[in-house]
């Protein structure tokens, strides 16, 4: 009797593990980010996504785990020809995550090795549709044309290339020692063509102030012939306001009696003074028998004056 409890306990037991162990084994826990393919009978079931999962113990199996996150791998140095046929040392790093865990386990054997081996051919191709300065300067729009060859090229096997970056890119020795020669030169160039550009603008800035010099200069002289006229024209006309007042003066002296007198005499005098040149003229000078008169003697010596008006 104690030998069969102890073969029913035994059997029990037996049965408990068993229970225990198809439990476990039909529940699976996915970590986040990644995804499990399930086959069943070695074919392809499902595809467990993060959380709780069960499956079929002894029939179902994770055939695939595959990680959801974006993933970087090192692209390896290659030799790579641009359009001008110079020959490049060019690494970079590729930057990529699976959307499709199906596509990535069953369209391609190894996708890591597939895609950084189509990094590698897309890169030498868009190298080899530019030249080496264009390589330098337009790096930005190489990867992006690299990124959009190998999403193309990917799309069969559920990978999106989210970016390359190129790390390096190395030409030739000989092509360095060349492209140093020519920045170099474009260095004296562009120092030359400052120096230039300095000795014109200094050229235009002397040529400038002597202009606005010679302008100020002329305008000087302008302004100072103008005030000269003013000046003379003032002069005149002051002097013949003088002579004016003068003669208006004299005219009203004039008007008297004194007036008359004093004009008579200066009459005489210049009729004295007037002989006195005819007889520097002349030896011979003729006389009015009534020269002793002041009237004849005026009357005589504007005759006089006029003759020798006539005469000048």
């Amino acid at each position: 009797m104690d030998q069969i409890l102890s073969l029913v306990f035994s059997v029990e037991f037996v049965a408990l593990v068993f229970v225990i162990v198809l439990v476990r084994s039909s529940i699976k826990f996915v970590p986040q980010n990644q995804a499990w393919l399930i086959e069943r009978f070695g074919k392809y079931h499902s595809t467990k996504e993060a959380g709780l999962n069960f499956i079929v113990p002894f029939i179902d199996r994770v055939a695939a785990d595959r990680s959801l996150k974006e993933q970087a791998v090192d692209v390896p140095s290659q030799s790579a020809i641009t359009r001008d046929n110079i020959t490049l040392s060019v690494d970079g790093v590729l930057y990529f995550r699976v959307l499709d865990p199906y596509k990535a386990s069953y369209g391609v054997d190894n996708y890591v090795f597939a895609v950084t081996q189509l990094a590698q051919t897309t890169m030498r191709s868009e190298l080899g549709k530019m030249e080496l300065d264009r390589t330098f300067e337009e790096r930005s729009q190489l990867n992006t044309n690299i990124v959009t060859s190998i999403n193309e090229a990917s799309e069969p096997w559920g990978i999106q290339v989210l970016r390359y970056e190129i790390k390096d890119i190395v030409p030739p020795q000989s092509v360095m020692v060349a492209m140093e020669a020519q920045m170099k030169a474009e260095r004296v160039k562009r120092a030359q063509i400052l120096e230039s550009e300095g000795d014109r603008q200094s050229a235009i800035n002397v040529a400038e102030g002597q202009k606005q010099a010679r302008v100020l200069a002329a305008e000087a002289d302008k302004a100072e012939q103008v005030l000269k006229a003013e000046g003379e024209a003032q002069a005149i006309v002051a002097v013949a306001q003088a002579q004016a007042d003068a003669l208006r003066l004299v005219g009203e002296a004039a008007n008297t009696e004194d007036g008359q007198s004093a004009v008579q005499l200066d009459l005489a005098t210049r009729a004295i003074a007037a002989k006195q040149a005819i007889a520097k003229e002349s030896s011979v000078v003729l006389l009015p028998e009534n020269g002793t008169d002041a009237s004849s003697m005026v009357a005589s010596a504007t005759s006089i004056i006029q003759t020798l008006n006539r005469h000048k």
